[in-house]
């Protein structure tokens, strides 16, 4: 049985600068099925963005690039493993 995720783009300011809208359009661009994407108030990682921020998990991925948003949906929405590369390693141990 799998549970809804929701994703989580920081739209705030320094994300925005950072390119957070892109990466927001990305996601929004690519529907799957029991996701919902939206743009979030700041995410409190300020300087780190665009964040991502994947729920129930809780697993972060910082700087993500427009361009990697399909290998997230590919790996981690779909597949079901988050991108070990991408993570955020203030909240994630990278391997």
């Amino acid at each position: 049985m799998s549970c809804s995720k929701s994703i989580l783009i920081c739209q705030n300011r320094s994300c925005r600068k950072q390119g957070a809208a892109k990466v927001l359009a990305a996601f929004q661009a690519s529907e799957v099925p029991g996701v919902t994407v939206t743009g979030s108030q700041c995410l409190g990682q300020c300087g780190n963005g665009p964040m991502v921020l994947v729920m129930p998990e809780e697993v972060w991925y910082n700087h993500v690039h427009p361009d990697e948003v399909p290998t997230v949906i590919e790996r981690h929405l779909r597949g079901g493993k988050p991108v070990a590369a991408m993570l955020y390693g203030k909240f994630h141990q990278r391997s």
